[in-house]
């Protein structure tokens, strides 16, 4: 009798909770948000979130970013001294360190997430990035992924999401997310 009763409460008990499960809407990740508005922060050229000025290099002004990426070591804007091209670029050190394999986990972690990332834009339509994850090779000290914000908005014209890895010297590698104006090689 026990038998007999137990059966079907354990298959309405599994379908009720089956069930349950697709419903169950997806949170959005910090990640994702964060991403989505430095993203937007591009079409004001970085403006609208850049922080205090850090210790400028030879070509360019250096700012920390008010906004930045979770697990980030620092997120810094450039602004560069070009009276051709004003815009600036965006960049995230998601990993610092000598071992490879931690690094090569970032980088393709940070490309997973990239790719996965969704943009509102002004005019609240959604954008994603595309691109294709480029393997390292083990004669290289560098390597990149480059993706691109699918819009038709011309703002986001040359608009790229590019995640690098890259060996500095002597064992040390660093993983960065650039987000930037790209031209393409063709261009001059």
């Amino acid at each position: 009798m026990i038998k007999t009763l137990l059966i079907p409460v354990t298959m309405l008990l599994c379908i009720v909770t089956a069930s349950a499960q697709p419903n169950k809407p997806a949170l959005p990740s910090a990640f994702s948000d964060n991403l989505g508005k430095i993203t937007q922060s591009f079409r004001n050229n970085y403006y609208q979130i850049q922080g205090s000025s850090l210790p400028s290099q030879d070509d360019m002004d250096v700012y920390s970013s008010l906004i930045t990426l979770p697990g980030a070591k620092h997120c810094v804007i450039y602004r560069f001294h070009s009276k051709k091209d004003t815009s600036a670029s965006w960049q995230a050190l998601m990993y610092e360190g000598d071992n490879y394999k931690d690094a090569l986990k970032a980088y393709k972690n940070a490309c997973k997430l990239v790719d996965r990332t969704r943009v509102k834009l002004d005019n609240n339509s959604l954008a994603g990035f595309s691109g294709k994850i480029d393997e390292p090779e083990t004669d290289l000290r560098f390597v990149s992924s480059s993706f691109k914000l699918n819009t038709k908005d011309e703002a986001y014209e040359k608009f790229y999401a590019e995640v690098e890895l890259v060996n500095l010297a002597f064992d040390q590698w660093e993983v960065h997310i650039n987000l930037q104006s790209k031209k393409d090689d063709a261009d001059e």
